[in-house]
């Protein structure tokens, strides 16, 4: 068989799937992107254009631009593959930064499916959410423009793929009758539990643990409010002050992945740093910044609490990570997480907004061996009934398998960690 994938970063959310395919024989995996000196074992990159900003433009015609230009980047890309004798059996893309604009023109009679990660909403999702963060009153317009090629791609021949209820819920009803649930899984060999891990010392440069030491462990890949870490913050004075044995480990760039960044230089660890003043011990905190796969993993192995916080908005990898090596999590009550978490089971949900009730959330795990003991293994049973990478990788299978037989797919495949009673 033959697979074409595209995606603007390499592999993105593609990387389990295709080392999959890449490992059965007679497949061949072509993987259109930006530059990128990444490779993987059976992969043939092949890269488009650099796309520039114009700045001249209105910001939200800038994006709209840059979008319909890596279109037409990759319209190029593809008719020079095609002259080349590459026809795949199926195109797999994400639709939301302009690159699968124009695919159907190239190849008209393969089937293509997209990934669906979040559509806009003006109000009521990840925009007003938090009062302490409005933008300026012009916002809902721009968040409504960002759906141009939500729509467009919509609108295209092709049938799309989410991961989650909560995001699949995002589209418009009239779309969601082409999106099938696929729900995506982790390693649970890598991502499992190591009860050993806590007879060891660990450490992060001067920064040492102590099999002693009580764990309070926070990931996101930017440090930022979308991800509840300002929250976190103002949570960690009342922790370090009711746990002298307690330290924290922070994993985290400075850089804004969502929503928007501070003026000048000046990023939200240090704002909120410079905020908290004196009331945070720094020999008990540590930024880690952003780590490696295998010392993500041994850090959440080690977690005695592991705090976990969203807007309503698309959930991070790391949370079914987390559950999956059995940390106690503690985790923001909104939708996307409720998807996942279930209250006193598999973690503890706590109001988003207070820190206070975070605080004595994570201090109730660190204090409550039955509690805690309890939420690891539901965690990792969880995981093991929802998440496991082998289902995952048969249920994307499948629906590939759909598409290219042109049979209609599923509207569900996998199952809902938090056994909501909401199916499709």
């Amino acid at each position: 068989m033959k697979y074409l994938f595209i995606h603007q970063n390499f592999p993105g959310q593609y990387l389990h799937i295709i080392k999959y395919l890449a490992g059965k024989p007679d497949n061949e995996i072509v993987f259109v992107s930006q530059v990128t000196r990444r490779t993987i074992g059976g992969i043939r990159n092949v890269f488009y254009g650099k796309i520039d900003s114009v700045n001249e433009l209105h910001s939200s015609l800038n994006e709209l631009h840059q979008a319909v230009k890596r279109g037409e980047e990759v319209y190029q890309t593809l008719k020079k593959l095609k002259q080349l004798g590459f026809v795949p059996d199926i195109i797999i893309g994400h639709q939301g930064w302009g690159e699968m604009l124009n695919v159907q023109d190239i190849y008209p009679d393969v089937p293509i499916l997209k990934y669906c990660e979040f559509y806009y909403h003006s109000d009521g999702l990840d925009v007003k959410f938090d009062p302490e963060f409005l933008s300026d009153e012009l916002l809902p317009s721009r968040v409504r423009i960002k759906n141009t090629i939500n729509l467009i791609s919509a609108n295209n021949p092709g049938w799309g793929q989410t991961p989650t209820l909560f995001q699949w819920k995002t589209y418009p009803e009239w779309a969601r009758g082409q999106i099938t649930v696929l729900r995506e899984g982790v390693d649970l060999k890598i991502c499992s539990p190591d009860a050993d891990i806590y007879n060891h010392t660990m450490k992060f440069e001067d920064f040492i643990i102590h099999p002693k030491d009580k764990l309070v462990t926070y990931v996101a890949r930017g440090l930022e409010p979308y991800r509840g870490f300002h929250i976190l913050m103002r949570s960690l004075p009342k922790i370090l002050k009711e746990r002298p044995d307690a330290k924290i480990v922070i994993v985290g760039g400075d850089q804004v992945s969502y929503g928007a960044a501070l003026p000048g230089k000046l990023t939200w660890k240090h704002y909120f740093l410079q905020q908290l003043g004196n009331q945070l011990d720094p020999t008990r905190i540590y930024f880690a910044g952003l780590l490696s796969y295998p010392v993500f993993c041994k850090l959440l192995k080690r977690s005695d609490a592991h705090v976990y916080m969203t807007y309503p908005f698309v959930l991070s990898w790391s949370l079914r990570e987390a559950m999956a090596m059995g940390c106690p999590i503690i985790a923001s009550d909104t939708d996307p997480v409720k998807e996942f978490i279930v209250h006193q089971k598999t973690g503890i949900l706590t109001p988003f907004f207070d820190k206070e009730k975070l605080a004595d959330n994570v201090l109730e795990v660190l204090e409550n061996k039955d509690l805690s003991s309890k939420i690891r293994h539901f965690s990792r049973e969880e995981a093991e009934r929802s998440l496991s990478m082998d289902i995952y990788l048969n249920n994307y299978n499948t629906l590939i398998d759909d598409l290219i037989n042109h049979r209609t797919p599923d509207l569900s495949l996998g199952k809902s960690p938090a056994m909501i009673g909401e199916e499709l």
